[in-house]
């Protein structure tokens, strides 16, 4: 079993910052992507930002400029730093981790419970 456990949502004013983090533990061999997702009421769950095991990154264009995903290998932990925050930013934000339990195993798929993000004007 795995667990993801994510902290660091709040409440923020427009141009503020927030650092989001994701902890993964349990039986974990290998992972291959890191990322972050968000969704707004009644809206879809959209990718915001993902880092590979190589360390490359890619981020949804709303928040290019303002938002640095990273990681910490050596603990299993996938931070989100937000700067210049905008309502439009305001969401629950979900880690989403794919990773391999042992070496012959296949990828499987990860979620945290969410952490609420909400910018007020």
């Amino acid at each position: 079993q795995v667990q993801l456990v994510e902290s660091g949502g709040g409440l923020v004013q427009a141009g503020g910052s927030l650092r989001l983090s994701c902890a993964a533990s349990g039986i974990i061999f290998s992972i291959q992507t890191m990322s972050w997702y968000r969704q707004a009421p009644g809206g879809q769950r959209e990718l915001v930002a993902l880092i590979n095991s190589t360390g490359s990154k890619k981020y949804v264009d709303s928040v290019t400029g303002r938002f640095t995903i990273s990681r910490d290998s050596a603990k299993n932990t996938v931070y989100l730093q937000m700067n210049s925050l905008k309502p439009g930013d305001t969401a629950i934000y979900y880690c989403n981790i794919v990773l391999a339990y042992n070496a012959g195993s296949s990828w499987y798929q990860w979620w945290g419970q969410g952490t609420q993000v909400t910018v007020s004007s």
